[in-house]
């Protein structure tokens, strides 16, 4: 598996011209829709070839807008895309929507089979908050990238409500640079990395109503037989806080693998729930592997710092993965370095007996939790330098699990996993 190597990129202005949205008839006052004169000026830019499209100050008000290869669009300080309240507005394609493919309505900003793409400057991307939620077919999205290679989004702020944000899907190159991303709501990801590769999320400061950012492969055979893992995932020096659920996500979309994902100098300052949040559940089949996490700050997460759920984390599935091959595999789990400030500090029992998570590692921990470690059903486990204060009860408690560092452990009696079961998965 390669590691992302990031290069040079190059202003697209530098390799063809600049078109103003304004010289388009575009208005930026915030009242007439601006869709038509917007997409004219990025389709003038890709049949040149590419370059930028530059988006003045000003609100403009605007449905579903297509990219196109090789172009840039520059949104300078107090621009504004403003998506309109008009549902008709974003046209129904099929897209992946929580492990499927589905009739869902166009992205504000949208590209498809296309490359060396870059949403950059000082503006913003604002979605209606009026056009989220669970209504079929899926409610737009703010961005989203499918089938893309080579993309960059820097500096843009972008606001979403009871909806995913910003939503790369089957795609690879993908750079995110201080972006700041403010959603609110339920059902209202920061980001979703969804069958994509290498992909670096560096600088962003991201508050979510559900996950700052999760991390899918696709759901039971459907996501098997695409078999397009989401790997080679850096996240670095990002703030992240929610009220819903996890700042960082992994799964519970989990069928075409997720592996290679490494989480560094990163500030936590609130989560919901857990900061970090491992899930899947038999039926998804497939693994996820190689994860870690250093340097990390969790200042408040009233669940805990991190959990491992394996048996009923998301949806079940109409099409499970069946039998054993439905229990995901779940190996390599890495966290060093950490600074805490939360309830539980690792609580990983729901994980099946049938196919135990080998390998988890946690070094040099320190701060304050209300409750300790609680494993189940794990081999190759590593504990050391854990050096928290405030724990009521047990600091660890285990069933069935080796390694090393568990020489104080208690026996856990009062949480039982039950078998995933052969014959069906979900």
């Amino acid at each position: 598996m390669k590691r992302f190597c990031l290069l040079p990129l190059l202003p697209l202005a530098l390799l063809g011209a600049t078109y103003n949205v304004r010289e388009f008839g575009a208005t930026g006052n915030g009242l007439a829709k601006d869709t038509a004169a917007i997409q004219q000026a990025l389709d003038a830019c890709a049949a040149a070839g590419g370059g930028e499209v530059r988006v003045p100050a000003g609100t403009y008000l605007t449905g579903s807008l297509e990219l196109k290869s090789s172009t840039s669009l520059r949104l300078e300080r107090d621009a504004t895309l403003l998506g309109s309240p008009d549902l008709e507005d974003y046209p129904v394609i099929k897209a992946r929507w929580e492990g499927h493919m589905v009739d869902a309505h166009r992205a504000l900003i949208s590209a498809n089979f296309a490359s060396h793409l870059a949403i950059i400057g000082l503006g913003k991307i604002s979605g209606d908050p009026a056009l989220g939620g669970r209504t079929m077919p899926r409610r737009p999205c703010v961005i989203e990238f499918t089938e893309c290679t080579d993309i960059r989004l820097e500096d843009i702020t972008v606001t979403q409500s009871r909806m995913w944000t910003i939503h790369p899907t089957f795609s690879d190159e993908i750079y995110l640079k201080n972006v700041t991303i403010r959603s609110t709501g339920g059902n209202s990801d920061g980001v979703d990395i969804d069958s994509c590769a290498h992909v670096r999320i560096e600088g962003c400061d991201i508050e979510s109503g559900d996950d700052c950012i999760a991390i899918k492969s696709g759901r039971g055979m459907e996501g098997l037989r695409e078999a397009r893992p989401s790997e080679d995932i850096i996240i670095r020096d990002c703030a992240l806080a929610d009220t819903g659920f996890a700042c960082i996500g992994i799964g519970s979309e989990t069928s075409g693998g997720i592996r290679g994902v490494h989480i560094e100098d990163c500030r936590f300052r609130f989560a919901n729930t857990y900061a970090i949040y491992v899930k899947s559940r038999p039926g998804r089949g497939a693994f996820i592997e190689d994860i870690s996490g250093r340097n990390l700050d969790v200042r408040t997460a009233p669940g805990g710092f991190l959990r491992i759920n394996l048996l009923d984390g998301g949806l079940p599935d109409t099409g499970p993965v069946p039998g054993l091959d439905g229990v995901p595999a779940v190996k390599n789990l890495r966290f060093a370095n950490v600074k805490v400030n939360c309830g539980t500090l690792v609580d990983a029992v729901s994980v099946s007996p049938e196919k135990p998570v080998n390998g988890l590692v946690l070094e040099n921990i320190t701060g304050t939790v209300a409750k300790g470690i609680i494993l189940a059903h794990m081999i190759n486990v590593a504990l050391s330098g854990l050096n928290v204060t405030g724990v009521e009860g047990e600091f660890l408690s285990t069933v069935d699990v080796t390694g090393t560092g568990l020489d104080q452990a208690a026996v856990l009696k009062d949480r039982v996993t039950p078998s995933a079961g052969r014959p069906g998965g979900d």
